[in-house]
């Protein structure tokens, strides 16, 4: 088990008047420094593409945070037999002092605005708005959060545009389908009366019903019943079946409800804490999704030893049991040595004296600052979810200089979860490290590429750093920047299987502002976009386009913040063998960087930005073998066996991310096996078995050093084991 010290981590939640309807920090993890390192060196050439509309204001507005949902794409690209463009919507204040409002904008198909104005007519503090688009009829739906009653929770409103003869804003009646408080009866525990559920994300398939489709709408839990009162937010789903005459007549949708067992359990335990960061999607199957991952201690502030990609996967349209599927992002590294030469690693534990950590997992690249994420199904049965992933250390030390933007991908048909580097990746031709490893990035691999520093001041790696984040100074809205402002978005992949993964970097901002590298002076205020882009469903990723207001003449002037993709790439044709598409951008210009209405403010000018929308024509690089980009999930299934050394029997356990034929064994030193403990299928969960010593045919084994091997679903673990007598 892996200790972190609470008191040290816990922010203070502030006040609800404040913080109202905005997502709060948690437990966070400790972080170290680390050295300024370099940036990622070209190794493959970004896309070419060119602007098809240019950066182009909206609207000026003063609310200057998460301009959309935080766990979904709030720009849809609508069907071309429905005249094509895009439908979005943001929430904004068009004065420093007015009400917060969510506004819906109509843009033709070549980036003109039709339509923006607000969604209601009612003076009401309204935020984080999601959005879908039925793919039939491409008439838009809406959804956000209010407070419409007497009392003071949020309740979540929806509505849809019947959207005729390419006229955009004829909206239906508003309906309130989260009226909180709501009561949950969490499986294991006393049901509750106060849920308020909010921060909607929507997505749209099949329905049972024929001709229809069926909207689903996640909200996320507001109150928490968690230990110690940590966020422990569980998603409360609305769902409806419609079709296009529903929405033109203006009919009221049948709306059911449904939620997460797990998940709700999850919030009512003063036990042991377990946090969720994911959202909705769905496939064409019609089975419901919640996917992401989530964070897991003790009640003695013990990290849980325990898958954190999360896939609950409900069959039948969201009416069915849902299943928890899961597997362990921590993706096993080495400590690299302190100097050329040396021996000891250059890493070391604060809380042991500075004792270089080893390499048998105590260091390991892991899911980290990841909150606003979104998952997309794609046509060949895979389900993506983009996150951040940072060098880590056993005990809650993370090294933010360090942190770099992967996926992890789930089959829906076989259930295997896969990660893969995004930004930066490793060489195909390394077939040592497990991931991009910032420190060796030529052969020959397992060895520090160059060493910084000498024998009189010290030597250290020189190692690849990064800062994929919104902002360079990680102290903002006390020392909660990386909580706040991450934000990795994926586009769906289309027919064509083009997609494209969208983040922000403020590294060179840092070098300059934090290090005082006046080689970067030009980027003090310059947080660029980072835009990779796929040809084959996320398979291989491209060097990505950089865009800023330094480099990219196009973007001069602007901050860009908070960016989200459409929600798909747009297929043009043929260059060649390559594919080439049209993607849809919605940020906003911040005015003076850093937010200002997110409390405690960045800076004291509330001088607002502008919402902004942007296109980009990309020809995509021809899709390479996935076989070099692959991570296979590093396992932890395996505890070790306890008591150890042990005499006359022990204890062993391990944990299955989902069910399937598992198989434990005893060998002895010289590779025999001595003792079948277990074989044949088991469900999900935790496994134990005790073995008291005896071989296959009950006779006592001598004293000595053993191993013991785990094999399921294609996946083999081993650990050792001393049996005295």
């Amino acid at each position: 088990m892996k200790r972190i010290c609470l008191s040290t981590l816990i922010l203070m939640l502030l006040p609800g008047l404040i913080l109202a309807g905005t997502l709060v920090p948690g437990p966070q993890p400790k972080p170290l420094a680390s050295p300024p390192g370099y940036r990622m060196p070209a190794h493959r050439d970004s896309p070419a593409y060119t602007f098809t509309k240019l950066p182009t204001a909206i609207i000026t507005n003063y609310y200057d945070y998460m301009i959309g949902s935080y766990n979904e794409i709030p720009l849809n690209v609508i069907p071309a037999s429905e005249g094509g463009g895009y439908f979005m919507t943001y929430h904004g204040r068009r004065q420093a002092n007015s009400t917060r409002r969510v506004f819906y904008t109509h843009l033709d198909e070549v980036g003109n605005v039709i339509n923006n104005n607000e969604i209601t007519s009612i003076q009401n503090h309204e935020g984080f708005p999601g959005m879908a688009v039925d793919p039939v009829t491409g008439k838009p739906m809406y959804t956000w959060h209010a407070n419409v009653d007497t009392d003071a929770d949020l309740e979540v409103e929806f509505t849809s545009d019947a959207f005729m003869a390419g006229i955009s804003g004829l909206f239906n009646d508003i309906t309130v389908i989260s009226d909180s408080p709501i009561e949950i009866h969490p499986p294991n525990g006393s049901p509750t009366s106060d849920n308020a559920f909010i921060w909607p994300c929507m997505a749209i398939g099949p329905s049972p019903q024929a001709g229809k489709r069926r909207v689903y709408v996640g909200m996320r839990n507001n109150t928490s019943h968690a230990m110690s009162g940590n966020p422990s937010e569980n998603m409360y789903i609305a769902y409806a079946d419609f079709d296009g005459d529903d929405i033109e007549m203006g009919g009221i949708l049948n709306w059911n409800h449904t939620s997460i067992p797990e998940m709700d359990d999850w919030n009512h335990d003063t036990v042991e804490f377990r946090r969720p960061a994911g959202t909705l999607a769905v496939d064409n199957a019609g089975n419901l999704y919640w996917a992401g991952h989530h964070v897991a201690y003790d009640a003695d502030d013990n990290y849980l030893d325990e898958g954190d990609m999360d896939v609950f996967k409900c069959p039948n349209y969201g009416e069915g049991t849902w299943e928890h599927l899961s597997a362990y992002g921590n993706i096993k590294t080495w400590n690299p040595p302190a100097a050329p030469g040396s021996n000891q690693g250059y890493y070391t534990n604060p809380d042991n004296g500075d004792i270089p950590y080893n390499d048998d997992g105590e260091m390991y690249f892991g899911i980290i600052n990841s909150g606003h994420v979104n998952a997309v199904v794609g046509h060949n049965g895979k389900l993506h979810v983009p996150s951040i992933w940072g060098l880590r250390a056993f005990n809650g030390y993370y090294y933010p200089a360090l942190q770099y933007v992967k996926e992890f991908v789930f089959d829906i048909n076989t259930h295997e979860f896969e990660i893969r580097d995004i930004f930066p990746q490793k060489d195909p031709s390394d077939d040592f490290n497990l991931t991009f490893t910032p420190w060796d990035l030529e052969a020959p691999w397992g060895e520090v590429d160059e060493y910084g520093g000498d024998a009189a001041s010290g030597y250290y790696p020189l190692m690849v750093t990064d800062w994929p984040f919104g902002h360079w100074d990680q102290t903002a809205h006390d020392d909660a920047m990386f909580f706040h402002y991450n934000s990795v978005k994926l586009s769906e992949p289309n027919e064509e299987g083009m997609l494209v993964c969208v983040w922000q970097d403020s590294q060179r901002a840092r070098y300059y502002n934090y290090y005082n590298e006046n080689d970067y002076i030009d980027f003090a205020q310059t947080p660029e976009i980072l835009i990779s882009v796929s040809a084959d469903n996320g398979k291989t990723w491209s060097e990505p386009i950089n865009l800023n207001n330094v480099e990219s003449a196009e973007m001069n002037g602007i901050k860009p913040m908070y960016v989200y993709p459409a929600d798909q790439v747009i297929f043009t044709g043929m260059q060649g063998n390559n594919k080439v598409g049209k993607i849809g951008f919605m940020f906003y210009n911040d005015f003076t960087w850093g937010s200002n209405v997110n409390s405690p403010s960045y800076h004291n000018n509330p001088d607002g930005g502008e919402v902004m929308f942007m296109e980009l024509e990309v020809v995509f690089p021809i899709g390479e073998s996935v076989d070099d980009q692959t991570i296979p999930p590093v396992g932890k299934m395996l505890l070790q066996n306890y008591p150890n050394p042990f005499n006359p029997e022990t204890t062993i356990a391990f944990d299955l991310p989902q069910a399937g034929t598992a198989k434990l064994e005893i060998y002895n030193v010289k590779g025999q096996l001595i003792k079948t403990l277990a074989h044949g299928q088991h469900d999900f969960g935790r496994h134990s078995y005790v073995w008291n010593g005896t071989d296959n045919q009950g006779n006592s084994v001598p004293s000595g050093l053993y191993f013991y091997r785990l094999s399921t679903n294609g996946h083999t673990e081993n650990r050792k084991m001393m049996l005295m007598k």
